[in-house]
């Protein structure tokens, strides 16, 4: 019975302890979204991957090409002849594959020009909702742009619009 009451204690001094702790709601799409520098980035980002995009399609368009043409031709063409045009179009085909990855991959140009862009906008941004908790006494920020299961806040914990008002 003894060691139920000390259990049952310990249960309610763990909650009280829980629900003492200072957290804060923040929304960090919205504060990227009201930046400047945030917005331009995003709309240069757009018009480089727009712009690369066209290249790409026009690569596969050459291989579309090139393939449309040999099976018009496959006919009248030799074994050696229809070898040749399979290897060369395998080969535009890789090298399209190959080009668009350099581009649009984890390791390639918009990745690269996304991480020179927006990385110094992120840590600005994160930094100052640190600095915001720590001088607030918070222990917790939450954020609910990326916290999808988050179902309900009181508009009194959420202080995205302090952290923008800080930003500027």
């Amino acid at each position: 019975m003894k060691r139920i009451i000390i259990a049952l204690a310990a249960v309610v001094l763990s909650i009280g302890a829980a629900t003492a702790q200072k957290y804060i709601v923040v929304d960090s799409e919205k504060i990227f979204r009201s930046m400047t520098d945030y917005n331009t980035a995003m709309t240069t980002l757009d018009n480089l991957a727009k712009e690369y995009q066209t290249k790409v399609d026009a690569t596969y368009a050459e291989v579309e090409s090139l393939y449309n043409t040999y099976i018009a031709q496959k006919a009248n063409l030799s074994t050696t002849q229809r070898n040749a045009k399979e290897q060369e179009i395998l080969a535009k085909e890789k090298a399209a594959a190959e080009y668009q990855e350099s581009i649009f991959g984890n390791d390639g140009v918009m990745m690269k020009k996304r991480i020179e862009l927006i990385q110094p906008i992120q840590r600005r941004v994160f930094t100052a909702i640190e600095n915001y908790a720590k001088n607030g006494g918070y222990e917790m920020v939450l954020d609910t742009a990326s916290n999808a299961s988050m179902l309900y806040h009181s508009d009194s914990v959420d202080h995205t619009t302090k952290i923008i008002e800080l930003l500027k």
